[in-house]
């Protein structure tokens, strides 16, 4: 069994982030980890191989400094990691790169695709579905247990106050939820051998089933209009009330807003 899992560099929020002037994410000055969502999904898929044996190959899309994210995941357990960079790939939204990914993921071979629902630097939770729609793969979104059947998989899909269970016939994409797992750590002889392996870099022009029309910035459809760091929320209405009042307070406005 292959599985390849796609993960994400992404900036360091808790140290603020900064903006080129065209209003992309100015990646290569700021602290950079594995997104969260990725690494559950990497996770998941490490519990399968160690399971069943399964091989996990990563792949990501971004600087050649995601190299570092790309051996912390061998570290952690996963057999083969794939860099995709390229300057004409830069400045990509999620249509420009699922294209490339997708592109990517073609040249492999997979019979589970694991993918995180969103990357904190974007909170679309686009890219992992639109990856399987260029592969034209069916697609279960925001799994939160996965487990392996034969050729199929059966995943707990979360919704806001219940959960359905899904069963799909491999291949298959799969995206997952931080809440998934806990993901293991690096051992030390994992980090030694992560250093030891050679990760696989691909270009653009490694990527032959691939349109230049659909990639980089300017093959993307979506253009930021705006881009700032997170907006601080004001400090809201602050009432004095005795217990009583502040109960009644309390309710009256729940019932406003409708939640009860």
């Amino acid at each position: 069994m292959n599985i390849v899992v796609c993960i994400k560099q992404v900036p360091d929020t808790k140290g603020g982030v900064k903006f080129n002037p065209d209003g992309t994410l100015d990646r290569a000055s700021m602290l950079a980890i594995m997104n969260p969502d990725d690494k559950a999904g990497l996770e998941a898929a490490l519990r399968i191989k160690d399971e069943t044996g399964a091989k996990v190959t990563v792949v990501t899309m971004g600087l050649p400094k995601a190299d570092d994210m790309l051996r912390e995941a061998l570290a952690m357990g996963a057999d083969e990691a794939v860099l995709v960079t390229d300057r004409r790939l830069g400045g990509a939204d999620t249509w420009a790169t699922s294209s490339t990914v997708a592109a990517a993921v073609k040249k492999l071979d997979y019979d589970l695709i694991i993918t995180g629902r969103q990357a904190i630097d974007g909170d679309t939770a686009q890219v992992g579905p639109q990856i399987a729609e260029h592969l034209q793969l069916p697609v279960i979104s925001y799994a939160e247990d996965i487990k392996v059947d034969g050729n199929s998989v059966i995943v707990k899909r979360q919704y806001e106050d219940r959960y359905h269970e899904v069963k799909a016939q491999m291949p298959c994409l799969i995206t997952a939820l931080s809440e998934l797992n806990e993901p293991r750590y690096m051992t030390p002889g994992g980090i030694f051998d992560a250093y030891d392996k050679e990760v696989t870099v691909w270009g653009r022009d490694d990527l032959t089933d691939l349109d230049d029309a659909n990639i980089g910035l300017a093959g993307s459809p979506t253009k930021i209009a705006k881009a700032s760091d997170k907006v601080r929320k004001g400090a809201g209405e602050k009432v004095a009330l005795d217990p009583k009042e502040s109960v009644e307070y309390i309710v009256n406005k729940l019932k406003e807003k409708h939640v009860i």
